[in-house]
Formats: structure tokens, sequence, C-alpha cells
């Protein structure tokens, strides 16, 4: 069968004979001639197939990817190892056709492996219930945010400047679809959320307080600190995690959140050049009915069997949507599929392992980087991930700098300064466990040389 449908002249005469008209024009008979547009659209001419695929393959060839050059680069979208196993299993034809599970009865197998992917994130979060994810880790943070201030019947939402920009921003669009103010906590020289502001800030308006850890500068947060803050005021405490750290750290269900969210790419999703991701959402059992998406639960058949169904959703969510607690009905089965077998494949030790090869290495680059003159860690006092910033010299212009990393074979940091003036000329830098020593070593005297 074709991979799409081509049609021939013929095919077309055919079509426009059954339809009882001689051309494509008297289909738009009906719109005033002067509204129509004259000549021809400036787009190339048509192709065949080989041509088509020669060009194609020459535009592909222009991003710089993962395979040809070492990445350096984070900020939310990470070069992570992807076992083989995930594409063998989500390249099945009754899961990457799979739409909605409404029908039990024929829909057992996607069912548990969303079941799965709950159970694992619930196990890594330390929460009591979890979706069967959503859009992405930013529109998880805002539907957290929206939960908070249904759930607290308030009306402001504290967040840390120090969580993903484009997540804030997103927070700050659903905000204000449901006329939430959001108000924004300072950090610390250490690059951590600043308890001082923090504290100033929460009080009996605040239906929640939004961390992300380890931050968008890669430091990690003093969770627990802050829990207390955020329910002696009666606010919810939210908090963004990138899971991989999370075979390492502490739960943030164990150290008091109420919400815990995030982005599933470190769990076997291909970078794809910026998307699609997968976001998960995890929430303490008081909260799990004004969960956003689908939730899957496991029963019984009337015969005693193990089975699985679509559970605890407000029908609200599909049908009366005005009266719904978020607007938000789907998920990423796909994906979440991807990161279920990711956690499955690795399993308990495998998530260590992998977590601490992700610090050992990044830690290495960051002494390796500031044994150079040029070079700086502006959050040195902060422990950190797999991420963290690199302070270069002054007037160094970022974007020939990326430009030259790039020539030489390296996809270079995020550039801070683009989000925090001041931050400007800082460096964003992310070594995962795809990076070598000798990568990390040739990075470094790169970088030196070109400063």
């Amino acid at each position: 069968m074709h991979r799409y449908l081509p049609m021939s002249q013929e095919d077309r005469k055919a079509m426009l004979e059954t339809i009882g008209i001689a051309a494509v024009d008297e289909l738009f008979a009906d719109i005033p001639e002067a509204m129509r547009f004259q000549g021809e659209l400036p787009v190339a001419d048509a192709l065949d197939e080989m041509s088509l695929l020669r060009l194609m393959r020459g535009w592909a060839e222009r991003n710089a990817d993962f395979d040809r050059y070492a990445s350096f680069l984070g900020a939310g979208i990470y070069d992570h190892h992807l076992p083989v196993v995930i594409q063998h299993i989500v390249s099945r034809s009754e899961f990457y056709t799979a739409y909605t599970p409404y029908q039990p009865e024929i829909s057992q197998g996607e069912l548990q492996a969303i079941f799965e992917f709950q159970s694992y994130i619930c196990e890594l979060t330390g929460m009591a219930v979890a979706n069967a994810s959503m859009y992405d880790g930013a529109t998880a943070l805002a539907e957290a945010g929206a939960l908070a201030a249904g759930a607290t019947r308030r009306r402001r939402l504290i967040v840390s400047r120090a969580v993903h920009p484009e997540a804030r921003a997103i927070l700050r669009t659903t905000a204000r679809g449901l006329n939430l103010e959001v108000v924004e906590v300072g950090f610390t020289p250490d690059g951590a959320t600043d308890l001082h502001d923090l504290i100033s800030k929460v009080d009996g308006s605040a239906a929640a307080v939004i961390l992300q850890s380890p931050n968008f500068f890669g430091c990690l947060e003093d969770i627990a600190a802050a829990a207390p803050y955020a329910h002696n005021a009666g606010a919810l405490l939210v908090v963004s995690a990138n899971p991989l750290t999370l075979g390492l750290l502490e739960a943030p269900g164990r150290l008091g959140a109420d919400i815990v969210v995030g982005d599933c790419q470190p769990l076997g999703i291909p970078a794809a050049l910026g998307g699609p991701t997968c976001g998960y959402f995890a929430v303490a059992e008081p909260w799990m009915r004004r969960m956003p998406g689908r939730i899957v639960g496991q029963t019984v058949d009337r015969t005693g069997r193990r089975g699985f169904v679509l559970t605890l959703q407000a029908r609200e969510q599909h049908i009366r949507r005005e009266k719904a607690t978020s607007n938000i009905c789907s998920n990423q089965a796909l994906l979440a599929l991807c990161a279920a077998v990711y956690l499955s494949a690795l399993g308990k030790q495998g998530m260590q392992d992998i977590g601490r090869l992700n610090v050992g290495k990044a830690h290495y680059a960051a002494k390796r980087l500031a044994l150079s003159p040029k070079l700086e860690l502006p959050f040195a006092g902060s422990s950190f991930f797999n991420e963290f910033s690199i302070r270069l010299p002054q007037g160094t212009d970022m974007a020939q700098l990326g430009e030259a990393l790039l020539q030489a074979g390296f996809i270079g940091g995020y550039d801070l300064g683009r989000d925090y003036p001041e931050l400007n000329g800082t460096m964003l830098l992310a070594v995962t466990e795809q990076r070598t020593r000798e990568e990390i070593d040739r990075f470094a005297d790169t970088l030196e040389g070109l400063l």
C-alpha cells in the first residue's frame, strides 16, 4: 500500500465527471471573482519523487543532529540514550495507531501500558495518583496552577523565576484566562529560589507555590524548606521535576509536595527538533478528582479477571466544557509508552546508574571548565544534577560563539541572557550520559580557544 495516495490526470478527470463539472474552478463559483486570488502562487514547481527526496535530504543535512555533533545544549530538551527496544515496541501498529481507549473491551493493551506508566510516575514522585500523561511539562505546570486555584478558591500563584521561562509563559497565559494573578519570586546569587522573597509573598491569598528542581539553571531546590511556608499559608506546593533525577534524589512527594509535574522527554523520548514530548502529572490523594486528563484504573471483570478502564473523570471534561475543572481531556499515549518502556528496560538499578553517570560527567565537565581563567561558575554554591552555568568573558558575542562551536562539531549551550538580563554572558550547559570524557575535554579546549 502506498504511504500516500497518488492521483493521475485520469483520476482527476474521472472525479470531475462524477460530480458533473468540467474544471476544478467550478467548485469555487459561489465565491465572487473579485475575492479570488488571481495569478499563480509563488511556490516551486512540482517535483518527481526522486528529486523531492534528494531535496528533503539536503535540507535535513543542514540540521545539527546528535549523530554528527556532540550536544551540550539542554534547557528542557536533552540528548539522552534511547534504548533500541523503545522504537521496537512503539512501532507496533496496535500502539501507534491507537487513539481513544473508551472501549476497554478492545483496548486492554493500551490501557495496561498507560496504567504501568502511571504506576512508574507514582513510584518516582512519591505521589498517590498520576494521570495518563499531559501534552508536555510546561502544560502540566500550568494545569497544576489551575488545579491549585480551583482547590483552594484563591487567585494568586507564586512561582519562582528559576522555573523554566517557557513554562512560566504558559502559566501566565493560562492564568489570564482564569483571572489568576501570577507573582514571581527571585533567586539568590547561588541560583536557587530566594526563600526570604518567597516568605514575603506567600500569604492567605496564595493558591500555590511553584518550584522547579533541578531548576532552569540546573540548581537543586530545597523543597523541604519551602513546603512549610506554602502549607502554613494554606497554599499547595507544586514541584516540577526532571524524572531522570528521581532515581537518585528523594521523591518530591516525601518532601511535602502536593502536586508533582514534569516532562518525560529524558525518559526515552527523542529530542525531535524540540517536540513533541510528554508531560506527567501526579497528585496527593485529596486532589485526584481534580486532575486534568485521563486516569486509567485497574479493576476486575465479572469473571474476576484483571482489567483496565478509564476512571475518576468528570464527564464535564468531555461534554460540558464550560463547567470542567480542565479543558484537557486527552494525553500523549504513544510518548507515555516510550517512557514506560524506558523505565521498564532500566529498572530501579538502571535509573540509579544512569543518574550517577549524568552527575559524574556533568561535575567533571564543570571542574574541567573551571580550570580556565576565562571562565567562571556563577552558581558554584549550589548542587546540580547534569546542568550548570558558566560565565563567559564580558563582551562575548553569544550568537557568534555558538556558530563557531558548531563549526567545531559541538552544539553549544543555552544563552541565559535571552531570558535573564542579569545573566547576560552566561551559558547553560547540559552534560548527559551520552558525552564522553574525550568530548568534554575537547569541548573545553575548543571553548577556551574561541574566547
